[in-house]
């Protein structure tokens, strides 16, 4: 297999193993939960690597697992204060566990070197060179398998906590009611954070695990409003995000995982701009929509309630809505304009008058004022 495609295969994973949990974060209000957890679980794995001396030992996903455990433990115990929010307790512990991990290594690590933009950002580029060898054969990158097996284990967490995750997350009042305990379902999918994270970590880096686990649960959520397409289109997303950014980093000779993170954020804003609901633009043309009915209805009913009246004359023409209605031309323009192709209304030599769908759109109008 070539490296291309390990890379390509790597981001995959990578990606949609972050979108999974990344999903109930976005639907918790959590979202930064996952940037603090990424920096947070430091202590975790240093202190993992001076137990077992190996930066490879799966004890440091194990380390990293109970940071994050312990990172919503704190969090949770200073918002229970009800002196803190959780952003405020969040920006709290997560700035301490990191200056711990950071100090564990300045004095028992120095002479270990830290290379900040692979920790930071990461890089794919080099994952296929450090290979998985099991009984003398060659399996493929090493950050690869670790990946796919946290992706498998993302799946079955939420496969198989799928209703109790549901209802928490929307009603924990109701859940705890039930007889579930949302606050330990909220530490343990913050351990599987905390676990994906620290997989993460060799191939994107800790802050743009952020942007992999936000985005593209951000764009689905604009997208619908059911919880399972909500996490596959998330997957999709990350999916699309991977693939794309590696092709913009190889066509920008540039860092794939922050061309990676660039496309997730692309693909967010145009989902921003486009949703067929939620979107800007169909939002802007539904307000402009129902401005439209609200001027043709005001002016049905104007004109309803002056027909027949000797002043009907004077009240009835586009002047007059300017001048002692207060319209504003383009308003008074667009009522007329809208009225007119609906065919409720008649206009004769500057003089507006209501036919018989007119008169029956301003009683309906009036009877739903």
């Amino acid at each position: 297999m070539s490296p291309s495609i390990e890379i390509q295969l790597i981001a995959v994973v990578v990606a949609v193993s972050c979108a999974l949990p990344g999903v109930f974060l976005v639907l918790r209000r959590m979202a930064m939960m996952s940037d603090a957890i990424s920096h947070a679980i430091l202590p975790g794995i240093v202190i993992a690597f001076f137990l077992t001396g190996d930066l490879s030992s799966p004890l440091l996903i194990i380390g990293a697992a109970s940071a994050g455990v312990l990172t919503v433990a704190f969090v949770e115990l200073l918002r229970s204060t009800d002196l803190l929010k959780e952003d405020a307790a969040i920006g709290i512990v997560f700035p301490a566990l990191f200056s711990v991990g950071v100090i564990l290594i300045a004095r028992y690590a120095g002479d270990v070197h830290l290379d900040i933009d692979a920790v930071l950002l990461g890089e794919l580029a080099f994952a296929p060179f450090d290979r998985m060898v099991i009984g003398g054969l060659d399996v493929g990158p090493r950050s690869l398998w670790v990946m796919m097996a946290i992706l498998i284990l993302n799946v079955a967490f939420i496969w198989v906590f799928y209703k109790e995750l549901k209802l928490s997350t929307f009603d924990s009042a109701l859940a705890a009611s039930l007889g579930f305990a949302p606050l330990m379902l909220e530490y343990a999918l913050m351990g599987m954070v905390s676990i994906t994270a620290v997989g993460a970590f060799d191939a994107v880096g800790s802050i743009l695990v952020v942007a992999l686990m936000v985005a593209p649960p951000a764009a689905a959520y604009l997208l619908t409003d059911d919880l399972k397409r909500m996490i596959i289109l998330s997957a999709v997303g990350g999916l699309g995000s991977a693939v794309s950014g590696y092709w913009l980093a190889h066509v920008l000779d540039a860092s794939i995982a922050g061309s990676m993170a660039t496309m997730s954020g692309v693909l967010f804003v145009l989902v921003l701009i486009f949703a067929p609901v939620r979107g800007l633009l169909p939002q802007a043309r539904l307000r402009a929509k129902q401005q439209e009915t609200f001027a043709r209805d005001m002016l049905l009913i104007h004109l309803y309630h002056h027909e027949g009246l000797p002043e009907a004359e004077e009240e009835c023409t586009e002047e007059h809505l300017q001048d002692h209605l207060q319209w504003k031309p383009d308003f008074a323009a667009t009522a007329i304009r809208v009225a007119g192709k609906a065919g409720h209304i008649l206009v004769d030599d500057g003089l507006m008058s209501l036919t018989e769908s007119g008169r029956d759109q301003a009683r309906h109008a009036l009877v739903h004022l």
